[in-house]
């Protein structure tokens, strides 16, 4: 089993989400099922096969969530600091191409959000920024074609 980096904000949706799945989602299909077999036949029963494949995929997601959850490798970002582009780190880009600046945070794949400046540690970007220091110019090479940035700031917030 592969660990891998998750923030404590990641965690604890994680384990929310898996919270909800287990004590709503579950009794409520639960239940769905009890009333379509009340309605008889269940060979042609599309209430109940429907609940039935809900049920499948409630259940799938939970054993997935509880997989996920139990090789998280908690990263307190609080914590961290310097001058490296870490895991957790929060970075401002100059584009020298067009002189617009962006801003990401590296987060687990489970937490990325582009939308939220929020990007997974294994992508092409946070690939090319882990390690590297503030004025340090970065390639970065994306399906979209290929981007020069400078790092104008790091922080670990």
């Amino acid at each position: 089993m592969e660990k891998f980096q998750i923030t404590k904000e990641g965690y604890q949706k994680l384990k929310s989400e898996l919270d909800n799945l287990k004590n709503v989602e579950r009794p409520n299909i639960i239940t769905a099922i009890a009333t379509a077999r009340e309605l008889g036949d269940l060979r042609e029963n599309a209430e109940y096969h429907s609940a039935k494949d809900k049920q499948g995929f409630i259940e799938a997601q939970i054993a997935d969530f509880e997989d996920k959850l139990s090789r998280a490798e908690i990263i307190d970002i609080s914590k961290l600091s310097g001058n490296k582009v870490l895991f957790g780190a929060t970075v401002k880009l100059e584009n020298l191409d067009n002189g617009k600046f962006v801003t990401y945070k590296i987060v687990s794949e489970f937490e990325s959000n582009i939308d939220e400046g929020l990007i997974s540690s294994l992508s092409p970007v946070a690939r090319a920024l882990i390690n590297k220091e503030i004025n340090d110019e970065v390639e970065i090479k994306t399906p979209g074609g290929v981007f020069n940035y400078e790092i104008v700031e790091i922080k670990f917030i």
